[in-house]
């Protein structure tokens, strides 16, 4: 089973968690500092917010697939390079404090996407999520 992923950068990350929470009727299944991420079941999909700059509106940060094993990481990546997209890998990689294998593209609007799989908790946010999708950082395809 997979399921979508919504990355979001949020001024005000308890505020954000508190209308989550209730929107969902489901508490985070992960909170760090200036993290938190929640596992939804229906529908099904992985609610990521990181702390942005105070005052700020919400802003995508990026958008993903979870899948269950590395496997399908690699199946996507061949899929996606045989449908000709460009894509980056990152294999054993920190991100959202969880160690991933994961595959970048992007959009036509370059909207950052990534598959994923998470292999086991990490003690960092990351580089990905730290700094966020732009033309210098996150998420390398070009």
């Amino acid at each position: 089973m997979s399921r979508a992923q919504l990355a979001l950068r949020v001024s005000d990350l308890e505020a954000s968690i508190t209308f989550y929470s209730k929107l969902f009727g489901t508490e985070p299944a992960k909170r760090r500092e200036g993290y938190a991420n929640f596992a939804i079941a229906e529908p099904p999909l992985k609610l990521v917010l990181i702390q942005g700059e105070p005052g700020q509106d919400t802003r995508l940060d990026h958008l993903g697939v979870e899948v269950e094993s590395a496997g399908q990481v690699t199946a996507a990546t061949e899929r996606l390079k045989d449908a000709g997209l460009a894509t980056f890998e990152e294999n054993d990689t920190s991100c959202c404090y969880a160690l991933q294998d994961k595959v970048w593209v992007h959009g036509p609007g370059r909207e950052p996407w990534e598959v994923y799989v998470v292999k086991a908790d990490a003690d960092t946010l990351g580089e990905s999520a730290r700094t966020g999708p732009s033309d210098d950082d996150c998420c390398p395809v070009r």
